[in-house]
């Protein structure tokens, strides 16, 4: 079962199409097609997908970290319903959650997702499974666990539009029967938790359960996870001032200019919701000027 946003499908001024391959979101389901494509037609073993799965062996083997990434990025060869959905939500509403926070900062939420979900899971399997199969003649056998898929971090995206876009009108797939957002949200939750509750070993509900809380952290707290960096800090900051300077009031146009074309960019690659108040002042102070400009 799929979802789709019926209104945002609907209007094309909202920039997203398959022609547009520099969204982060196409990026990602081309990955994973690839990916998917590759395990099936070039081996007959699975062998990619076990090289790039996170197993009970990772969290000991500091140099196969890089695991705890990529298991986001294989799918069941055996289930092509398994990408299939997770994509097709990706899709439909990842763009919307894209358009939101901005490129980059969707690509780190995403993937702090990925990683959050896999290394819980591998913790969550040293304590709680055993290790060790032992066999009637008292022989043991280390046990071998597999994650793979990014059902984890799907979630998580379909958790981040449900909080921003609460009262959307969504389409069930393939059945096409409207439903609210937030109710699709209620069923995710209460579904995940029955499953983990259960007794179904080959899906993974706590990792999909760690990229739902994660989102609905991420949203109650307003983080920006590209804050996290030292971008702003610039050596160009220590370097001496003139102690006199001649003011030109064509020196502040132009400033005010340079800081809207930063902040415009800002926006088309973090988001509307990356702004400061200071960053939104500004804004306001130069539409403020432009339209005195052409009023005069």
């Amino acid at each position: 079962m799929g979802l789709y946003d019926r209104d945002y499908y609907r209007e094309p001024e909202s920039g997203f199409s398959l022609r547009a391959p520099k969204t982060i979101v196409v990026t990602l389901i081309l990955i994973n097609a690839a990916v998917y494509l590759a395990n099936g037609l070039l081996t007959s073993d699975n062998t990619i997908n076990n090289a790039l799965a996170v197993s009970n062996h990772t969290l000991w083997r500091p140099w196969l970290w890089w695991q705890f990434l990529t298991y986001g990025f294989v799918h069941d060869a055996g289930s092509p319903m398994h990408i299939f959905f997770n994509m097709l939500q990706l899709w439909f509403l990842g763009r919307i959650v894209e358009q939101h926070y901005g490129r980059a900062e969707f690509l780190r939420v995403y993937l702090a997702m990925i990683v959050a979900g896999s290394v819980v899971w591998a913790v969550g399997n040293a304590i709680f499974e055993p290790q060790f199969q032992t066999f009637l003649d008292g022989t043991q056998v280390p046990r071998l666990y597999r994650l793979i898929g990014a059902s984890g971090a799907v979630s998580g995206v379909v958790i981040l539009f449900v909080l921003n876009y609460p009262n959307q009108t969504l389409m069930l797939f393939p059945i096409p029967i409207p439903i609210k957002a937030w109710v699709i949200g209620v069923l995710l939750v209460v579904g995940n938790l029955w499953g983990a509750l259960g007794v179904d070993s080959n899906t993974a509900f706590s990792v999909h359960l760690v990229g739902i809380v994660f989102a609905f952290v991420y949203f109650r707290n307003r983080w920006n996870l590209g804050r996290l960096s030292p971008a702003g800090f610039s050596l160009s900051k220590l370097k001496p001032r003139p102690r006199l300077r001649i003011h030109d009031p064509s020196d502040d146009a132009a400033a005010m200019s340079k800081e809207v074309d930063r902040i415009l960019e800002k926006i088309h690659t973090q988001g509307e919701a990356s702004l400061t108040r200071k960053e939104r002042r500004t804004l306001e102070n130069a539409s403020r000027q432009y339209k005195e400009r052409r009023g005069g």
